[in-house]
């Protein structure tokens, strides 16, 4: 009987979905791909689905025997689209509205058929040396020193946890062997609007929760340097260790733009870590009119960037620069017999800047992106964006009953609907009701923030399919829907 089974696993034709069913298959997701981001705009942005419906939906049972492309790619199309919210959309004014471009696109396309990993150099040369050729690219794009070095990460908050680790082996370089304890207690500072996924750094490092001080912010939400040095003197009397600040140009919030020159000013008196979080903010820099707003951050230890929020990169793709590569490799470097090579030494191993050891190869779309449209066609795209946002701006500062509650110096606007006859809670629920209203009609994606206290509207645009249309429509239904909640109320 054994013999017979191994006969039959020689002679059994195994393998790889045969050619001619490759070929049609992906021509036809080729064609779907096409059709679909032409015409994104004819879907409801937000997934029309209640928890648990996809799931309902599914069989319970993986199935026995395999199936036919055509049956799956059906199953796609009516099991797996209405639970989509489509991020591409022009109307997607939530979080960070992002594109995956045409081109993006197509470069993951190839990356996954190719199906690297490029932990060390010999596991994929390309994927090691276009990385590093493209974030040169990337960083000349965006006036940064040469001397910054990097490597491409999944999202922000792995950049910024991995900048953080870097910051920790430079300021306690025993703790690589001996861990924290024994040490006094650090402390790294950060604005009050700063991203949760630092808190997540800091506390994943080690420090705690109470390993983060919050800075006060200004009447613009940007951090106030006069407090972040009053912060750390009040440390250093405490017998706590200081270890590095974190500025933010382009909170998640506001946008709001952290004065980054004298934040590094106060850091390099106490010797602190620098680390921008530009993962937002930080494509405008490509474009000259705005890179006043990053005057300081050359001065850097580290700066994260985030191609697939504004530089229309397919998700995920986030660039951390490094001034001192040595101090991140030193963070991470662990190499077992297994993965020694003769270009040890010589060639980068990407591996050695960071937790994961698989690594995708992300720059292909990221080369793909900054080839098609160039460095003139993405700072005008980026050019456009902003002159969207502050044309927004002017319509609700003209507007009664309606306030802007913060500066607009990127792509995005907040606002709130303020008539003063309601109080602050009421307010709040009236803009609640507002945004709910606006995004059940399927047509825009809204979503929200909290300042001083107030709940407010954020319109971030960011998309290359948006269009002025699509912001015309957006305000007059949130106008509309302003008009209705104020009836109700009456009523």
């Amino acid at each position: 009987m054994k013999g017979d089974e191994g006969s039959t696993a020689r002679t059994r034709p195994l393998g790889d979905m045969p050619l001619g069913e490759l070929q049609p298959a992906a021509q036809e997701v080729a064609d779907w791909i096409t059709g679909y981001l032409t015409s994104v705009s004819e879907y409801p942005v937000l997934a029309q689905v209640q928890p648990g419906e996809i799931r309902s939906r599914l069989p319970l049972q993986l199935p026995e025997a395999g199936e036919s492309f055509p049956a799956i790619f059906r199953d796609f199309e009516e099991l797996v689209l209405p639970g989509v919210t489509h991020w591409n959309h022009p109307g997607f004014f939530a979080y960070f509205s992002i594109t995956g471009s045409a081109p993006g696109v197509l470069g993951e396309m190839l990356a996954s058929a190719l199906n690297i990993n490029a932990m060390v150099w010999r596991s994929s040369p390309v994927g090691t040396e276009l990385e590093e050729h493209v974030l040169a690219w990337l960083r000349d794009l965006l006036g940064l020193p040469e001397e910054f070095d990097g490597t491409i990460n999944d999202t922000a908050s792995s950049s910024s946890l991995y900048a953080l680790a870097a910051a920790r082996e430079a300021k306690l370089p025993e703790t690589g062997a001996h861990g924290l304890c024994g040490e006094p207690p650090c402390r790294f500072y950060a604005s009050e609007q700063s991203h949760a996924s630092i808190d997540k750094a800091v506390i994943t490092l080690g420090f705690g929760r109470n390993g983060i001080r919050k800075i006060p912010t200004d009447e613009a939400f940007r951090m106030d340097p006069a407090e972040l040095r009053k912060a750390v003197e009040e440390d250093l009397e405490a017998g706590i260790k200081p270890l590095g600040v974190i500025a933010t140009l382009g909170t998640t919030a506001t946008t709001s733009v952290d004065p980054i020159a004298q934040i590094v000013d106060v850091a390099k008196e106490y010797d602190l870590w620098v680390h921008v979080d530009a993962a937002y903010g930080g494509p405008a820099a490509a474009a000259e009119e705005f890179r006043p707003l990053f005057s300081g951050w050359e001065r850097a230890d580290s700066v994260v960037v985030n191609p697939h929020k504004w530089l229309f990169t397919p998700i995920d793709c986030s660039v951390l620069y490094v001034r001192d590569p040595e101090q991140l490799r030193r963070a991470f470097s662990l190499t077992p017999e297994y993965l020694t090579t003769a270009e040890t030494g010589v060639a980068r191993n990407l591996m050695d800047y960071g937790m994961s050891l698989g690594r995708r190869f992300r720059s292909l779309k990221l080369w793909f992106v900054l080839r098609y449209f160039g460095a003139e066609g993405i700072r005008d795209r980026i050019r456009q964006h902003v002159a969207m946002a502050r044309e927004v701006a002017v319509w609700v500062d003209a507007e009664g009953g309606w306030e802007r509650v913060a500066p607009v110096p990127f792509s995005t606007v907040v606002l709130r609907y303020a008539p003063a006859v309601r109080s602050g809670e009421e307010q709040d629920r009236i803009n609640r009701a507002i945004m709910d209203r606006v995004n059940e009609s399927g047509e825009f994606f809204l979503s929200h923030a909290a300042l001083n206290g107030r709940f407010c509207l954020r319109i971030a645009i960011g998309n290359l399919r948006t269009r002025w249309e699509d912001l015309e429509r957006c305000w007059s239904l949130l106008k509309e829907a302003a008009a209705k909640e104020a009836e109700a109320a009456v009523s």
